[in-house]
C-alpha cells in the first residue's frame, strides 16, 4: 500500500473511533468501512516486467482509445475506474527529458476530450532515440495527481513514477517505430502488459531465411 493510503485509512479509522466514543459505536462503522476501502484502493502490487524493447502499460485499466496522431504517431488511452490499481509506472526505460503540469477541467476521464482538456501531468521520455510521451490525467472524481520523479531522472520500464487518486486516465503516445500490440476494449496491467514492441529492433534476416522465436527474443534482449 502506498503512503497516501495509510494516511487516508488512518484518518477514517480515527474518525470512526472518535464518533463511536462520543456518540454511538454503530455510527462509526461507515468511517471504518471507508478506511478499509482506502487501504484496498491504494494497494501497490508487485508486477513482473517484460524484457525486450517494449512499451508497457503505465496503468491498470481498460484501453478505450487507439488512434493515430500527427507525424505517424499513435495514442493509446487507458481508463482507470475506481476499482483499478492507481499507481502509475513508466512505459519504457530511458531518461525523462520533460515533465509538464497543466491545469484543466475534471470531466469524466472516459470522454475523449479529457486527453486535452483535463488537469494532467505530461512526461516525455527519451528511449534509445525514440520519444515516448505519457500522461497522468485527472478525472471526474480524481482531484490530485502525484508525481514521484523529475526531469533528468533515468527510469526503468515498469518503474513506479506516480499516482492518480480515484477515477482517472493515462495516455501513451509513441512513433511509427513501434508495433501496436493492443486494441480497444482490452484490459491491461501497469508494468506487465505490453502495449507495443520496437519495430526497428528486429534482427536482420537474409532473404529466404526465417528467424526462430528464440533468436528474435535473444536479439531484442
Amino acid at each position: 500500500m502506498v503512503r497516501d493510503g495509510i494516511y487516508y485509512a488512518f484518518g477514517f479509522v480515527a474518525g470512526g473511533i472518535l464518533v463511536g466514543y462520543l456518540a454511538n459505536p454503530w455510527l462509526g462503522i461507515p468511517l471504518f468501512l471507508l478506511g478499509a476501502f482506502c487501504a484496498w484502493f491504494f494497494r501497490d502490487p508487485e508486477r513482473v516486467i517484460p524484457s525486450g524493447r517494449v512499451v508497457v502499460s503505465p496503468a491498470d485499466g481498460k484501453v478505450v482509445v487507439v488512434t493515430p496522431e500527427s507525424h505517424g504517431r499513435t495514442r493509446i488511452s487507458i481508463f482507470l475506474n475506481v476499482f483499478d490499481v492507481h499507481v502509475n509506472r513508466s512505459p519504457v526505460s530511458g531518461v525523462i527529458t520533460d515533465i509538464r503540469y497543466q491545469k484543466g477541467k475534471f470531466m469524466n476521464a472516459a470522454r475523449p476530450a479529457a486527453s486535452n482538456e483535463n488537469e494532467m501531468n505530461t512526461f516525455t521520455v527519451n528511449c534509445n532515440g525514440s520519444t515516448i510521451v505519457f500522461k497522468q490525467i485527472a478525472g471526474l472524481i480524481a482531484r490530485r495527481i502525484v508525481c514521484y520523479v523529475k526531469a533528468g531522472d533515468r527510469v526503468a520500464a515498469g518503474q513506479r513514477v506516480g499516482l492518480i487518486k480515484f477515477g482517472s486516465r493515462c495516455d501513451v503516445i509513441f512513433g511509427p517505430e513501434w508495433n501496436l500490440e493492443v486494441t480497444p476494449g482490452m484490459r491491461v496491467s501497469a508494468g506487465s502488459s505490453v502495449l507495443a514492441r520496437r519495430r526497428d529492433m528486429d534482427p536482420p534476416i537474409l532473404a529466404g531465411e526465417t528467424a526462430t522465436p528464440s533468436e528474435v527474443t535473444a536479439w531484442r534482449n
